[in-house]
């Protein structure tokens, strides 16, 4: 796999990632920034690629343990070469899962464990639009099973309260705050325009496990002033 190593955060993290295939966009930008100096103790990336938003919490949150987990092996090594790169190791891990295997393999271990789950989860599902024809793009941009298993798993993953925060587009935003409904409260949206006038594409998403909480519209993001 040829690879290029790529700084993001002003130069604070550094990540080897694919030269074809899905690379570090806004979203995971966006994801990591969004996490909270307080996020807990430990921290699970829940489909973390190379491993962008959970190592870039790992500086932000510098007494919390991160673990990366992802179903595919080959990135697995690169977020475990960036654990390194970034002298992450001792707070930060991998584990390989799928959720949507049956059982969630790995999952038991992981259970219940973490305080916060950050996601930036496959935008498209299986027979909703054309794949890439790249094989790498097409994992990381489509689901192998529905956006509500996904965020099952991810519930299955917080203590009780823990929070998810997770960011997709907002023409997906009935499905989830659906499928959140069912397990979590206190949601909170925050809309990402990506110039003024222009609609929102993107929000990201926190919500907490077993709140009751009502939910909250935040101010908006707008990425791109007018100059």
């Amino acid at each position: 796999m040829n690879t290029s190593e790529d700084q993001f955060f002003e130069g604070k993290l550094v990540l080897c990632q694919p030269v074809t295939g899905h690379r570090i966009g806004t979203d995971a930008v966006l994801l990591a920034a969004a996490c909270p100096a307080d996020a807990g103790a430990a921290i699970a990336d829940l489909g973390c690629g190379v491993g962008a938003a959970g190592l870039r919490a790992a500086q932000l949150c510098t007494k919390a343990s991160v673990t990366l987990i992802d179903n595919d092996p080959e990135i697995l090594q690169l977020a475990e070469a960036n654990i390194a790169r970034n002298t992450l190791t001792g707070r930060c891990h991998v584990a390989h899962a799928d959720v949507f295997e049956s059982g969630f393999p790995g999952l038991p271990a992981l259970r219940g464990g973490f305080a916060t789950v950050l996601t930036n989860p496959p935008f498209a599902e299986i027979g909703k639009g054309r794949p890439s024809p790249d094989a790498g793009k097409a994992r990381a941009h489509v689901l192998a099973g529905s956006t509500e298993d996904w965020l099952k798993a991810a519930a299955r993953l917080l203590a009780p309260k823990g929070q998810i925060i997770l960011i997709h587009r907002t023409d997906a935003l009935a499905q989830l705050t659906s499928a959140l409904g069912r397990r979590f409260g206190a949601i909170q949206l925050l809309f990402i325009h990506p110039r003024e006038n222009s609609p929102a594409h993107r929000v990201l998403i926190r919500a907490r496990l077993g709140s009751r909480a009502p939910l909250a519209v935040l101010p908006p993001l707008v990425l791109h002033q007018a100059n």
